[in-house]
């Protein structure tokens, strides 16, 4: 007879795998159940303060940037050469249209002048005395007295002193137009902005010698995009002001619109008249410029500490669920606390002093 043990060991073993199956079962269950459960949310909230804002009428405008051009500046010297012996003016001197500024040596000028009057003297005594021949050698020949041939070559002599005459005379003008070259006169009136300090050189024709510019009028000029032309008109009103200066003038005018576009920039180049008789902005230096584009419409005045300008000018309202959303504005005017902005909704109420972290859908608390 077999013995009965065998089974009763099996049993126990499948018994034992029930349990451990079991008991793993259950901790995946649980682990299954504890990942299952949200963690809690521990970053704060934003708190965040409103500021109203307030509607006033402005116009559309534009700020562009450009530099200060004197109306004229030209760098002149002698059309002649020669020593310099006199220096009238100095640096940051006014002068007039005409002044004289400095002068050469005359002494060769002066030589090559009378040399120039002697030789029309002997001309003129010589076109005299060939006339006179030529004459009586034509009544002469009238009374049968001399040859066709005489009378003819008498005619001649008398034409060719003529010519040389005139040679003598042309040659006389132009001694005298260099002798009067040898003064250097303004050609304009404005500022001396650079002049020779000491005389004595020897200056070769052409060589600028004086710097000279017009101060009382400046050009702006600069450049708007193709889409602000339409908007510009020669003569209107453009308030201008110095860049790192506390000069302004809302006198300036548009002055020059050119019809042809910058090839590199795409833009259009604009010419803006900024008078300047009390000289309180400087040439060659930057400036701004408030360009007005059309009419008077509704705008925001909000303070500046509520425009944040990374990636584009924009503000934050609240929405009514609590969420901070972003409105782009377009600057219209920088003031010294506000700025004067067109955005596409009314507002009424937006976020003062946001923070670099604040996004458009933040959830935020308002203090």
């Amino acid at each position: 007879m077999k013995p009965t043990r065998t089974p009763s060991v099996a049993r126990a073993l499948a018994a034992t795998g029930v349990v451990i199956a079991s008991l793993s079962l259950s901790a995946c269950e649980k682990a299954a159940a504890a990942s299952a459960t949200p963690a809690a949310s521990t970053a704060p909230v934003p708190v965040v303060r409103l500021t109203e804002s307030r509607t006033t009428q402005a116009t559309p405008s534009e700020e562009v940037t450009g530099t200060l051009y004197p109306a004229q500046a030209l760098q002149v010297g002698f059309e002649v050469g020669g020593r310099l012996e006199t220096v009238l003016v100095k640096k940051g001197q006014v002068v007039k249209k005409g002044q004289v500024l400095a002068a050469l040596n005359v002494e060769i000028s002066d030589a090559q002048v009378a040399q120039a009057e002697a030789a029309v003297a002997a001309a003129e005594a010589g076109a005299g005395m060939a006339a006179d021949v030529a004459q009586r050698n034509e009544k002469l020949q009238a009374e049968g007295s001399v040859s066709d041939l005489q009378n003819r070559t008498a005619a001649t002599t008398a034409q060719q002193a003529k010519a040389q005459l005139l040679a003598a005379q042309a040659q006389l003008a132009q001694a005298k137009a260099a002798r009067r070259r040898h003064e250097l006169k303004a050609p304009f009136a404005g500022t001396i902005i650079d002049a020779p300090q000491q005389t004595g050189a020897t200056v070769a024709p052409g060589v600028p010698l004086f710097t000279l510019e017009t101060l009382d009028t400046l050009l702006l000029k600069t450049t708007v995009a193709q889409a602000s032309r339409e908007g510009l008109k020669p003569g209107s009103k453009v308030r201008v002001e110095a860049i790192g200066g506390r000069a302004s003038s809302d006198a300036a005018t548009v002055s020059v619109i050119l019809p042809s576009a910058d090839p590199a920039t795409r833009r259009i180049p604009v010419e803006i008249a900024v008078p300047n008789a009390d000289g309180r902005f400087v040439a060659h230096t930057l400036a701004r410029a408030v360009l007005a584009m059309g009419e008077q419409q509704d705008m925001q005045v909000l303070p500046a500490s509520a425009l944040s300008s990374t990636n584009g000018d924009h503000v934050y309202v609240v929405s009514p669920t609590g969420e901070a959303r972003r409105v782009d504005v377009q600057v219209i005017e920088r003031r010294a606390r506000e700025v004067v902005v067109k955005a596409a909704t009314a507002l009424d109420k937006v976020i003062d002093y946001p923070g670099t972290g604040l996004q458009d859908g933040t959830r935020v608390s308002v203090k």
